[in-house]
């Protein structure tokens, strides 16, 4: 019979696989940045959010803090590491102010998660105060992370396209979520489960959405063809790649993000 260390480790290592994916989901959208020298409609905040939400996860994961969680820690090292490599793309892709913006944000994210590592290891003298302390803010941290498509599911059910929210991103970040939640189970730990029970949630109604909306959003594509026009992702202005006007895009909405 396999003990539930084994279940926890092998549900674990399945986590960390599909994290990973999540987590290299984008590269489609910088490998675009790239080639065309500019950022144009992205927005910087979702890989600003999901840098804070690794660093304090890794913090968490510490044998210091919560023991016996190595694979939080593998996992949120490396989406800190991809997340450092997108927002230094975005940068150098950046005009001078968002560039300033974006460097200030990751300064004070980098400067929160040394005064709450300093405070935590030396205020708090059990495992079990600093896995709550540390746990707690893991919580609040994950849960925005994960609301934060909610922007593009208003602009699913406004739009009745799905063209700007990927299905293997909300499948990717449905099954992240039963992973890690049935990682939490096995040894229950209240803070990885309930940011991941929201989660799964939220991926849910995603592809519930992408599900109802499918069909509505070919036949749109199709009748934007046939007009020779094109997408808000497509749109290039006076040939520089500025922030385009989305007001001749019928109906597109403002800002839309990709993450």
């Amino acid at each position: 019979m396999v003990s539930s260390d084994t279940a926890r480790n092998v549900v674990g290592v399945l986590g960390n696989i599909i994290s990973l994916f999540l987590f290299l989901s984008p590269v489609p959208t910088f490998i675009q940045i790239w080639k065309k020298k500019a950022v144009e409609q992205y927005s910087p905040i979702p890989y600003l959010a999901t840098l804070v939400n690794c660093m304090v996860w890794i913090l968490y994961g510490l044998p210091l803090v919560h023991p016996n969680s190595l694979l939080v820690v593998t996992i949120n090292g490396s989406g800190t590491a991809i997340e450092f490599v997108y927002i230094i793309l975005f940068v150098i892709y950046s005009d001078k102010k968002k560039r300033i913006k974006v460097l200030l944000i990751v300064l004070l994210e980098i400067i929160f998660i040394a005064v709450l590592a300093i405070c935590v290891l030396t205020l708090a003298h059990t495992t079990k105060k600093r896995s709550m302390i540390v746990g707690f803010i893991c919580v609040c941290f994950n849960v925005m992370m994960y609301a934060s498509p909610l922007a593009v599911m208003k602009t699913v059910i406004t739009t009745k396209s799905v063209e700007y929210m990927p299905f293997f991103l909300s499948f990717a970040s449905f099954a992240n979520g039963i992973a890690w939640s049935t990682y939490a189970i096995i040894r229950f730990d209240p803070f990885i489960l309930i940011p991941n029970g929201v989660g799964t949630l939220f991926a849910l109604a995603q592809l519930i959405l992408y599900a109802v909306f499918y069909k509505s959003t070919k036949r749109q594509i199709a009748a934007r063809e046939e007009k020779g026009e094109v997408g808000l992702s497509e749109v290039v202005v006076n040939g520089d790649l500025k922030r385009a006007s989305t007001a001749a895009l019928n109906g597109t909405a403002s800002e839309i993000h990709r993450a």
